[in-house]
């Protein structure tokens, strides 16, 4: 890696910008609320703007020492990121969780109570304007932002740019000597002058040349510089432009059909795999080929394998794209890339799961048919190449959902990608990034009238609403899952609608609504003899029943729970319900009645060898024996309820209480 070289004056100034007093205070307005201090670089692609970002927070990350957030605000495409998608990235900087779905002034919230007391410094890089860049600024004085943008951020009060041109010549000089060694540039020094005036002084451009005068050493740079002069501008493409085609044109013409093709590449992420199936091209040709445009300054690289494509190369490459390759090679060269995205996501998530699984035997049996380079060694591979992909992997998804002909493939990859992060992560821990996926799955089912995939998007939708808390917004979204139910008519989504939207009163405390709906599941489960079911529904129907204080029916309906585990065989089933009717008989004042069912609940509760249940109802029949005036029979079973678990009562799962703690 080279060293950062020259822009000695535009660091002092953004040094001496830090303490310098804001306008707000030399206008008066000291009662505004505290905020970060904002810097601004501006400059257009290709001017070191980012490279002077770095080297700046480097010398300053001393007077920070809580860290520094990074966070790129569009893709080398141009595109803007959502403020909500860096508000997470920031806050994963931190190793704070983010409820999935919440929305861009609910995680902002979170950001700033992370960075309260904290001196840190955010840098966000290639911002658009300034509505992008104010969402993210923190209230907190003691923070440092430092933002990367090509103009000004007009609106954000107090924030003056450091604006950047080229390079003077002997920083151009010493950064050509970087790439190529001083010999040459020794030899004719006033060639090596010419070609960084050429250049213009741009980092990005004299990266290129003297990429290219690295990879070609029996060239002299007063040849290049000749050479250079003589290559005709790209349109507005400037300095920068020039070089780039100077360096396209000298490479072979597979180099040259890849490198076009990148821009493709979601996020502008590139490994060997992606290369490989944009080109067509084996994937061993495909590394060899990236090292090589690495080399040229046409790529950076990353860890883990990746490379980035430069934002500022990247309108040469897409006007390339568009002018030389056919919309029909297009497309397939997409379609190529998500079908083996696909394929290695099967693989990364089947070298993960249990011994036991299936799917796990099936591909053991068939492993010699998968090319070597679609496997992992192991699973700590296939997680570690699922987190460095991870930002591509939902670019991708996101770019084929966009992209509307390749619908059949976006749903392959976003299943893939779901059960992935499922496995190696858990479905808590990759709860937001499967909010977004499910809503790309709605996107999709919507616009080809997929009901049944509709159904199954809103009510994963509609369970993770619910987890953060946003009942009402899982309601409505439950309700919508049942509709797409119906018009698909899938019984089971419809019966797991009804019962979530039943669910869903229940916790925002409306009993009746919530047996209404429970009872309307019910029918179904019985019209269809789903007995799991039954036995389920009779429970809720009964545990609301009971929080509404209609003890009568929570009794009927507990007991024809416990028959129906009983007729399944199931035997902690059958306990738990008669430990709930049990319950509801001490609320109903018939002690002696759940003291009887509380007993049989304990035998069944042994013949299941459910320790944690046989405590609680030990507990539970202490508590009963204590009304009924007989405190000798209650300290035997709370001691064996110690005995079974210890003495942490948190351990025990059944209170006696109110109706609340069921």
């Amino acid at each position: 890696m080279t060293d950062f070289v020259g822009r000695r004056r535009e660091l002092k100034e953004l040094r001496e910008d830090i303490a310098r007093t804001g306008l707000d205070t030399l206008s008066g307005r000291k009662d505004m609320a505290p905020r970060a201090r904002v810097l601004l670089i501006a400059g257009r692609p290709g001017s070191g703007r980012t490279a002077l970002a770095e080297e700046f927070v480097r010398e300053v990350a001393d007077e920070y020492p809580d860290g520094v957030l990074r966070a790129g605000l569009s893709t080398p495409g141009g595109t803007a990121v959502s403020t909500e998608r860096t508000l997470r990235d920031l806050l994963e900087g931190l190793g704070r969780p983010t409820p999935p779905g919440a929305g861009a002034d609910e995680l902002g919230e979170v950001l700033n109570e992370a960075l309260t007391g904290r001196r840190a410094i955010v840098l966000l890089d290639d911002a658009l304007d300034a509505l992008q860049v104010d969402p993210l600024l923190p209230d907190v004085r003691e923070c440092l932002v430092v933002v990367t943008s090509e103009g000004p951020l007009t609106g954000i009060p107090d924030v003056r740019p450091c604006t950047l041109g080229g390079l003077d010549t002997p920083a151009a000089v010493e950064l050509l000597t970087q790439r190529i060694g001083d010999i040459r540039v020794t030899v004719d020094p006033r060639a090596a002058e010419a070609l960084a005036e050429a250049c213009g002084g741009q980092p990005a451009a004299l990266a290129v040349v003297g990429g290219w005068l690295a990879a070609h050493p029996k060239a002299t740079v007063a040849d290049l510089a000749k050479q250079l002069h003589d290559t005709p501008a790209a349109a507005g493409g400037g300095p920068l432009g020039r070089a780039f085609r100077f360096v396209y044109g000298s490479l072979p013409q597979p180099a040259q059909r890849t490198l076009r093709l990148l821009p493709l590449a979601p996020a502008g992420i590139i490994d060997p795999q992606t290369a490989s199936a944009l080109a067509g091209c084996s994937v061993a040709a495909a590394q060899s080929t990236l090292e090589d445009f690495a080399g040229l300054g046409l790529l950076r690289p990353a860890a883990d394998g990746l490379y980035l494509l430069p934002g500022c190369l990247t309108p040469f490459l897409q006007a390339l794209l568009e002018s030389k390759e056919r919309a029909a090679e297009v497309q397939l060269a997409r379609a190529r890339t998500l079908e083996r995205t696909v394929r290695l996501l099967h693989s990364c998530r089947a070298v993960a799961e249990d011994d036991e699984d299936d799917l796990v035997g099936e591909m053991r049996e068939v492993s010699p048919a998968v090319p070597r380079a679609l496997r992992f060694p192991d699973a700590r591979a296939a997680a570690r190449w699922l987190d460095s992909r991870l930002p591509a992997l939902d670019a991708a998804a996101r770019l084929a959902v966009a992209d509307g002909e390749l619908d059949t493939l976006a749903r392959r990859l976003i299943s893939a990608l779901v059960r992935a992060l499922a496995v190696h992560r858990g479905t808590d821990a990759a709860a937001p990034e499967l909010y977004g996926l499910h809503r790309l799955v709605l996107d999709v089912a919507e616009r080809r009238g997929l009901h049944r995939e509709k159904a199954a998007a809103l009510l994963n939708l509609a369970d993770l609403d619910a987890e953060t808390g946003r009942t009402a917004q899982a309601l409505e979204r439950y309700r919508a899952a049942l509709d797409a139910g119906r018009e698909a008519k899938d019984p089971y989504a419809t019966g797991r609608a009804m019962e979530s939207v039943g669910g869903a009163h229940q916790e925002l405390g409306d009993w009746h609504r919530a047996a209404d709906w429970f009872g309307r599941a019910l029918t179904q489960a019985l019209a269809r003899g789903e007995r799991a079911d039954e036995a389920r529904l009779y429970g809720r129907l009964g545990n609301v029943h009971t929080l509404s204080g209609r003890y009568g029916e929570a009794l009927r309906s507990w007991r024809a729970a416990a028959a129906g585990y009983r007729k399944l065989a199931d035997v902690p089933g059958q306990a738990k319900a008669l430990s709930e009717m049990a319950r509801v008989q001490e609320y109903a004042g018939r002690p002696e009645e759940s003291l009887h069912t509380c007993r049989e609940a304990v035998d069944l509760a042994r013949r299941a060898g459910d320790l944690r249940l046989q405590a609680a109802l030990q507990v539970r029949l202490a508590d009963t024996l204590d009304r009924l005036g007989d405190p000798a029979a209650a300290r035997l079973h709370r001691t064996a309820a110690d005995r079974l678990l210890g003495e942490d009562p948190s351990a025990y799962e059944i209170r006696s209480g109110s109706g609340q703690d069921i």
